[in-house]
């Protein structure tokens, strides 16, 4: 047992023990929230963990080598917990999940068991199931440079590095019309050419919404109306007099990063790849065969 606390290891050897399970969830906002399973409210790490959420876990399972570690959570549906709301509006996709097994009579008496993220969320009859994936999941993720025309970026990110805050890129606008959560049309915006928001995203920054994203599919006018399109309805409700963020978009095209971002010396394409007609040609019947470039 080593690396056990060695004061839940000393509990846990008289026989007749006062153990709990916690769990603090930390979603990718900020926000945390602690439960038990005890039938009393606990504190340590900053974090409260109550025990009126009716939260619950089933048996870990734990392997070594790169299987991955997994368990599942489940719990019922609340306002004042986990609400309905919030999971459908994916604030708790990707949140980082911490398991301890802990003497309620002494809580510095505590084990880490499990730290992880949660997977798939599933709801019904006012319950829900969460998949917990253990840090090992991560491995299973693909990774490396992919060889292609297009540019591998996400606009401002560490390897693209623009800068989103710049005076041109970017609109913050209050919502004056929105369809189904979609579709989003604003007077005015006449400073931005048609266009210059497709495959851009759309950030609410107050409401029921507040730090939901929606991906840009069109952008633009409708008479005096511009009119901003996204892929997918925001998974939360968005109403008249909500603020946006309207960030500008990348199509990924090396002309794109040069002449409207400025910014073709961070591009991650390779926009001189031969394409897929050329590297399974016919060799040319007529000419200099001399294995020289046969793009001249």
């Amino acid at each position: 047992m080593s690396g056990f606390n060695a004061g839940l290891k000393a509990h846990l050897e008289i026989g007749s023990t006062t153990t709990c399970r916690c769990w603090a969830v930390t979603r990718r906002d900020g926000v945390a929230m602690g439960f038990t399973d005890h039938d009393c409210t606990l504190a340590f790490d900053d974090i409260s963990f109550r025990a009126d959420t009716g939260l619950s876990a089933l048996a870990l399972q734990q392997s070594t080598g790169l299987s991955v570690d997994n368990t599942e959570a489940i719990g019922a549906l609340c306002d004042a917990a986990i609400s309905e709301a919030d999971i459908e509006a994916g604030r708790y996709d990707g949140a980082e999940v911490q398991a301890w097994l802990v003497n309620w009579q002494n809580v510095d008496q505590r084990q880490l068991q499990f730290r992880g993220t949660i997977g798939e969320l599933r709801r019904a009859g006012g319950a829900f199931e969460a998949e917990l994936r253990g840090l090992t999941d991560a491995l299973n993720q693909p990774r490396g440079r992919v060889y292609q025309k297009p540019c591998s970026a996400v606009l401002g990110d560490g390897t693209c590095r623009f800068d989103l805050a710049t005076p041109g890129y970017f609109a913050d606008v209050v919502a004056e019309s929105v369809t189904d959560r979609r579709v989003f049309r604003q007077a005015g915006m006449a400073e931005f050419e048609s266009g210059w928001f497709q495959h851009g995203v759309v950030i609410v920054q107050n409401g029921l919404a507040e730090g939901l994203v929606g991906l840009i599919k069109r952008d633009y006018f409708e008479g005096d109306a511009r009119v901003i399109e996204l892929w997918h309805p925001i998974r939360a409700a968005v109403t008249t007099g909500d603020t946006l963020r309207i960030e500008a978009g990348c199509d990924k095209r090396a002309a794109t990063c040069r002449f409207k971002f400025n910014n073709f010396l961070n591009f991650q394409g390779f926009p001189d790849i031969p394409g897929d007609d050329w590297s399974i040609s016919d060799p040319a019947r007529a000419g200099w065969l001399d294995g020289g470039s046969r793009r001249s």
